[in-house]
């Protein structure tokens, strides 16, 4: 065969080893057969740049089509990188099981050393598997890719503060925000910037119709051009107006107003909705490609935008402000006081910057994150607003105390904790009490990481254990609620305190405290503490759609969900009877032969 190969000119036989039925093992072993072989499968030819873009086709965008490259070493180091992240994320899941927020385990990923657009593909086809296997491996995998493009968002908005103010584009800092508190949602500037575009051009259209002379009708994409007549300006605001407002039925959410998702342009732009500062972000991003520029003003509750009617005026009365929440509607600046109900000074009339800008929609994120309930979301949404916060503006004592007492709450990233709190201390030494007792607490808690305790073991043989009837990895209905979930602990009695089971009532349970409960993962997102005598199998099992059922469970098995090692390593006799309780149900729940009626009595259906 190697004879007969040998003797086809070198092109058709480059064509027969990118054939897509040929893996890499198959190029390998044909490389080694003989010399002409392998100079046919060299480095820089066709045939491993076949073979790495079929393997791996969302890479093909790192690489320029006119350049030359070594393909088989970007094989190989793509290859190796696979299985060393492979690996870091079942050691992850393993080392990491016990912990409620996971903190800086993942610095380990950017130690490997292979390129990041590798780490994060090899992370994807992770994630993009069957959904129904590997469940816990995409569970850490999905936290670790959050992780590294977080790092990577960050260090943009590291170089995005560093240009000169002038430079500086509020929709690419709003843009960044989102991406941070999104990063696993494709979103880029590019995208949002072709949504604006198609606005602009409706806008357009509607000019045409009323001035076909006018100069915003004329300029090209991308042109940096300013229409300078006052009511050729009036005409652009007036048509953005009716495209925006009107048109595609853009409004202010004012009965949701707390949603993170109005902070996020990117949500702007699919739910047509938003607060005051991501509207104007918007409304002013897009009157400048229209040729007529509006400034920012941070307003107190209401952040509005200025437009000025004479040239280089500082006089507040000289100006039209403009309100993005409310339709666009043109105010004088005494009407502007009429939505907050109070006056205020000059001073809150005056432009600010891009930075300033970005300080206040963080703020408002911020601000979200500590009116949350303590949900793990909201956590996350606290300390993805107290990064970028910190990011703009480091030394904010206030902010770096929050950031060290979240952090000392959560049990994550002590030796940070420290190293905020030292900072906090040189900035300002008014803070000792405070600081000193974060030091205290969080050197003990570093020595007692350094001594974890052992995991409970539930057995279902221990005798205290008699009276638990369901096992981790069911599919429940609660009886009274109607929520569809998932079992993923017990224990034989509440375990919860006094005023936790005072509040929930539990002394109306038939059985009140004195029986079985169960952590369930719900449907909705939730995670919960339910009574056995309100927990029922599910008769038709379903897959619990909860972004912690990989932290438990590696598969669902149609019936049941199957634990990983590390849950099974704490109920090591659950899954024997998982399986006998799915057994009886569906013994239970399958006609025998006789009457139809009989039968649906029986299964109680």
């Amino acid at each position: 065969m190697a004879q007969m190969l040998t003797d086809l000119p070198a092109e058709l036989l480059e064509y027969i080893l990118c054939s897509p039925v040929l893996s890499h093992v198959d190029i390998s072993s044909v490389s080694c057969s003989c010399k002409w072989l392998h100079d046919a499968c060299y480095a820089r030819g066709k045939v491993w740049e076949h073979q790495f873009k079929l393997r791996w086709p969302r890479l093909q965008k790192y690489y320029r089509q006119n350049e030359s490259y070594d393909w088989l070493k970007e094989f190989r180091t793509r290859h190796i990188a696979g299985l060393q992240i492979r690996r870091t994320v079942v050691s992850i899941s393993r080392r990491f099981f016990t912990e409620v927020v996971l903190g800086d385990s993942f610095a380990e990923i950017e130690s490997l050393g292979a390129p990041e657009h590798f780490c994060e593909d090899e992370l994807l086809s992770i994630l993009n598997s069957d959904r129904r296997s590997s469940l816990t491996l995409k569970y850490y995998a999905k936290k670790i890719l959050y992780f590294l493009r977080q790092k990577n968002i960050l260090r943009s908005l590291k170089v995005f503060l560093e240009q000169p103010p002038e430079q500086q584009s509020a929709l690419e800092g709003a843009v960044l925000v989102d991406q941070y508190c999104n990063p696993l949602a494709e979103i880029t500037l590019e995208i949002i910037s072709v949504q604006l575009d198609d606005i602009v051009d409706k806008v357009r259209k509607l000019l045409r119709v009323t001035n076909p002379s006018h100069p915003s009708l004329r300029a090209l994409p991308g042109d940096c051009f300013a229409v300078e007549d006052f009511e050729l300006q009036r005409q652009v605001v007036g048509a953005l107006n009716a495209v925006l407002y009107e048109q595609l039925q853009y409004k202010g959410n004012e009965c949701d107003f707390y949603n993170p998702m109005n902070s996020y342009i990117h949500q702007v732009l699919l739910r047509r909705t938003g607060i005051p500062i991501s509207l104007s972000v918007l409304y002013m991003t897009l009157a400048r490609k229209l040729g007529v520029h509006l400034e920012p003003v941070n307003f107190p509750n209401h952040f509005l935008l200025r437009w000025c009617q004479r040239e280089r005026s500082g006089d507040i009365y000289d100006y039209v402000y403009v309100d993005a929440f409310g339709k666009g509607k043109q105010l004088t600046a005494k009407e502007c006081e009429y939505l907050i109900g109070h006056q205020v000074t000059a001073d809150y009339y005056s432009a600010i910057s891009t930075t300033k800008v970005l300080l206040r929609m963080v703020g408002n994120l911020l601000n979200i994150g500590k009116r949350g309930e303590g949900t793990e979301k909201s956590y996350q949404l606290l300390r993805d607003s107290l990064d970028l916060y910190l990011t703009i503006n480091p030394d904010n004592v206030q902010y770096l105390l929050l950031q060290a007492r979240l952090y000392f709450h959560l049990g994550i990233w002590p030796e940070k904790v420290l190293d905020i709190l030292q900072h906090i201390q040189a900035l300002d030494p008014s803070q000792y009490g405070a600081v000193g007792y974060l030091v205290q607490h969080t050197l003990e808690h570093i020595q007692h990481k350094k001594h974890p305790v052992e995991p409970d073991v539930k057995r279902r043989s221990a005798l205290e254990h008699r009276d638990v009837q369901y096992s981790v990895g069911l599919i429940m209905k609660h009886k009274r609620s109607g929520y569809n979930c998932v079992i993923y602990g017990w224990d034989p009695k509440c375990t919860m305190s006094q005023e936790w089971i005072t509040t929930m009532r539990v002394h109306q349970l038939t059985n009140g405290a004195n029986q079985p409960f169960y952590n369930v993962l719900v449907q909705d997102g939730t995670c919960r503490y339910a009574a056995q005598e309100n927990l029922e199998p599910h008769s038709a099992p379903l897959e619990i759609g909860h972004s912690e059922v990989g932290r438990y469970f590696s598969e669902f098995s149609e019936t049941h969900y199957i634990a990983n090692d590390e849950l099974l390593t704490r109920y090591p006799e659950d899954m024997a009877e998982t399986l006998g309780t799915v057994q009886e149900l569906y013994h239970r729940l399958t006609p025998s032969p006789g009457n139809d009626r009989q039968n649906a009595q029986a299964t109680g259906l």
